[in-house]
């Protein structure tokens, strides 16, 4: 990876992390994929995400799991982690989550193929689990 590149990271390498503080401020970067020639999968475990009921405003707890096969770029993991902290106080359904952290890594890297799943605790006496994937089958 060149100079250039790790320019391109801005959320690397600071003293102080700014949270944000909603998926719409928070920002995915990438970086180069070195293999770009070769398939191979890049899975991200999330065992501890939170996000709000849009109903109740009460916090909903999670496991996110991301597994993608990189095309040109590759997601950085920190930003990746802000990008997810960011749904801390935002309020949506379980089935929105996992579709939208599809819908914004794919826009943010176009990966050659990657899923996304949420297994959330439970609610009322039941757990949801959602899946989404790109491109669909």
């Amino acid at each position: 990876m060149t100079t250039r590149h790790i320019k391109q990271l801005t959320l690397l390498g600071h003293s102080t992390t700014r949270y944000p503080d909603s998926p719409d401020t928070a920002r995915l970067e990438a970086f180069p994929n070195a293999y770009k020639g070769r398939n191979y999968w890049v899975r991200f475990d999330c065992p501890e995400f939170t996000s709000r009921c849009p109903i109740t405003n009460q916090p909903d707890f999670g496991h996110i799991l991301i597994e993608y096969i990189p095309d040109r770029l590759c997601l950085e993991s920190k930003a990746l982690k802000l990008y997810l902290f960011s749904f801390r106080n935002h309020n949506t359904f379980h089935e929105e989550v996992v579709n939208r952290i599809l819908d914004d890594v794919v826009k943010a890297i176009k990966p050659r193929q990657i899923k996304v799943s949420g297994k959330f605790n439970p609610r009322g006496g039941i757990s949801i689990s959602a899946e989404a994937q790109w491109p669909e089958e």
